[in-house]
């Protein structure tokens, strides 16, 4: 299971998106993450890069090829670490300001740290507003809303399937 070193991982996808943006923005995509987690004895240094048609394989390689000079010359990461350029995939996580702002009115599904009485751990919805700590969703029926705490969530993600 991957564990996340919140100071460590932080301040290093701080550093890592500082750099990537410029380059991702050469190649033609967006950074949409970072991630810098520890699974088992190694580190991994996971960017997720997005653009509106669609992420290709060509797309990861580009990225991660013009990310090597930048990432070797300023050296955000003191350990060693495998670089995994990737696309956020169809059930993208929403974790910035800027994702929820974009798929305000999309399905989305949560899961919750602990299970609430009314919702249970899991749900789905509409997602109608966010602000800095809480997001509002709106059950598929219309008639039930919710507003919730972003730090009671283990995630919320796109719901492409329904």
């Amino acid at each position: 299971m991957a564990k996340d070193n919140k100071s460590k991982g932080s301040t290093v996808c701080d550093a890592v998106r500082a750099i990537a943006e410029p380059v991702a923005l050469e190649c033609g995509v967006s950074i949409w993450d970072v991630r810098y987690v520890k699974e088992g004895a190694e580190w991994y240094l996971r960017i997720f890069i997005d653009k509106e048609e669609g992420i290709s394989i060509d797309d990861c390689e580009a990225v991660s090829r013009a990310l090597d000079e930048p990432l070797e010359k300023n050296d955000p990461i003191k350990d060693a670490y495998i670089l995994e350029v990737s696309s956020p995939g169809i059930e993208r996580e929403l974790v910035r300001p800027e994702h929820f702002d974009r798929f305000i009115g999309a399905d989305v599904m949560v899961h919750l740290i602990r299970p609430m009485e009314v919702l249970g751990r899991d749900f789905k919805g509409v997602l109608d507003s966010h602000d800095k700590e809480t997001v509002t969703i709106t059950d598929h029926s219309g008639e039930n809303q919710v507003t919730i705490n972003k730090k009671d969530a283990a995630w919320i993600k796109l719901d492409d399937f329904d």
